[in-house]
């Protein structure tokens, strides 16, 4: 791994963002959820950076990087991370996408698949219409998610890092809300619904998408019901699926071990 690292700020029309390129070897990137940062993956960048030239970068209106005037919409999402990865002089990418960062991942493969070597798709759906898929088990998942993050809201706690990260990895737990707090002038509530309404890919789509992609989930995750990605994954002719017990929806945070050997294992076999 190279000692150095590069920082800087990717000017776009309407907003700069910040990016870090760390390592040596084929390109990785990261794209974070809604509760982080480039910041997020500190505990995959040392990891990854002896084979994999790391590219983390901060989402639209999150900080370091700018906001539009109308605060950040998705569907700017995938110009801006191509305009990333042609930034880097990357020719081809892995992407490790988690939440959020689906969004961005899963629309650069469909609109670039012969550059997109390898996807990890890590508790999120992206863009596709998955609330359509077995909506009697989302109805019911739904009234037990809400029940539970109306629980942890009202402890202090968020659901994207969960009661059993706060219980068992309390310092973890506070440094994930500190790097979520870093963007204090962000709307994301706001954001949340342009997500949601953003969920418009048919979900058939996937079948012509011949990207190597891994499904990965938390068993306790009340953000993103684990079950659409055992939905989704069999729709696509390379998929793969990996479940974590005893982890919620920040899989990549809370079991970095787990998280950082499934994935490492799975773009090996794709490099």
């Amino acid at each position: 791994m190279r000692g150095d690292m590069q920082r800087g700020f990717l000017e776009r029309p309407d907003c700069r963002l910040y990016y870090e390129v760390t390592g040596s070897g084929p390109f990785l990137v990261f794209a974070h959820g809604l509760g982080g940062n480039h910041l997020s993956w500190w505990q995959q960048v040392p990891h990854f950076a002896a084979r994999y030239t790391c590219v983390t970068f901060a989402h639209r209106g999150f900080a370091p990087s700018s906001a539009p005037p109308n605060g950040p919409d998705p569907a700017a999402y995938l110009a801006d991370l191509t305009a990333l990865i042609d930034h880097v002089g990357a020719t081809d990418v892995r992407i490790v996408a988690q939440s959020m960062g689906g969004w961005s991942a899963l629309a650069f493969a469909f609109a670039q698949p012969q550059r997109t070597r390898a996807l990890v798709m890590a508790s999120t759906g992206g863009d596709l219409a998955w609330p359509s898929l077995d909506r009697d088990r989302l109805t019911r998942w739904r009234h037990d998610s809400d029940a539970t993050a109306n629980d942890l809201f009202a402890r202090g706690l968020h659901p994207a890092s969960g009661a059993r990260m706060a219980r068992e990895q309390p310092a973890m737990d506070h440094l994930y809300r500190a790097i979520d707090a870093l963007s204090l002038s962000l709307d994301k509530q706001a954001l949340r619904a342009r997500l949601l309404a953003a969920l418009t890919r048919p979900v058939g789509t996937l079948r012509t998408l011949k990207v190597p992609t891994l499904w990965l989930t938390g068993a306790e995750d009340c953000a993103f019901p684990p079950f659409v990605a055992e939905l989704l994954a069999p729709m696509m002719p390379k998929a793969l699926l990996a479940g974590v017990k005893d982890a919620g929806h920040s899989v990549y945070f809370e079991r970095p071990d787990v998280f950082n050997s499934v994935v490492g294992e799975f773009l090996e076999a794709n490099r």
